[in-house]
């Protein structure tokens, strides 16, 4: 969730925008919420979906235009499942929706996306990322299938080791680039704005009884 990413993608031509994510727009402009993924991580998770076999999962749909960038990039035959905490949000997004029934909405604690797994993707940005006090980490080793793929949204980029957040250690950040489960990256997707991708780590296989966990 980024603080003006609403007003962030009026600097784009529409022209390049998925239908399914100018009408999510629309709907977070007529409610207000100018909270929705900046373009760039919009069009980031738009790559990513395309690599999902089965399933999708977000935290923090607000009114659905990060849901509508997966949406637009995922093949046919994956199902989408996202969660929202605000009542109000997620009717507004369910009705983006209304005719793409592989997608679906649910009202609620963040902790329901574990209803639906594991992913191929899931994207923590309601939820699960560890960010803020009471907001335990979503546990990748339960809800990611190997080899999937977990995005944390909406850093500022590191300058420096250990990275640091309000004058000590980003204990958040911290926590994905140290996970022994996943092998995680920092990308830089603007000057002021980075998101981490961590892949589920496979362990080696042993003999003919190879296991792909």
């Amino acid at each position: 969730m980024s603080i003006s990413g609403t007003d962030a993608h009026a600097a784009a031509d529409p022209a390049t925008l998925p239908p399914f994510v100018r009408r999510a727009l629309a709907a977070a402009r007529r409610h207000g919420f100018a909270h929705a993924c900046r373009p760039e991580q919009g069009r980031l998770l738009h790559a990513l979906a395309g690599g999902a076999r089965e399933r999708i999962g977000e935290t923090g749909t607000g009114c659905g235009v990060g849901l509508a960038w997966l949406a637009s990039g995922a093949r046919e035959g994956v199902r989408l499942f996202s969660v929202e905490r605000d009542a109000e949000r997620a009717r507004v997004a369910a009705e983006v929706f209304a005719d793409r029934p592989e997608v679906e909405v649910i009202h609620g604690d963040w902790r329901r996306i574990e209803e639906h797994g594991p992913y191929d993707l899931l994207v923590l940005d309601g939820g699960g990322t560890g960010k803020t006090p009471g907001d335990d980490p979503a546990d990748p080793a339960r809800l990611l299938t190997p080899g999937g793929t977990m995005v944390i949204d909406d850093f500022t980029p590191a300058t420096g080791w250990p990275p640091l957040h309000e004058g000590g250690p980003d204990r958040a950040r911290l926590h994905w680039l140290e996970h022994v489960a996943l092998h995680t990256v920092e990308l830089r997707l603007a000057e002021d704005l980075a998101t981490l991708m961590g892949t589920r780590r496979r362990l080696p296989s042993t003999g003919s009884s190879a296991s792909s966990e």
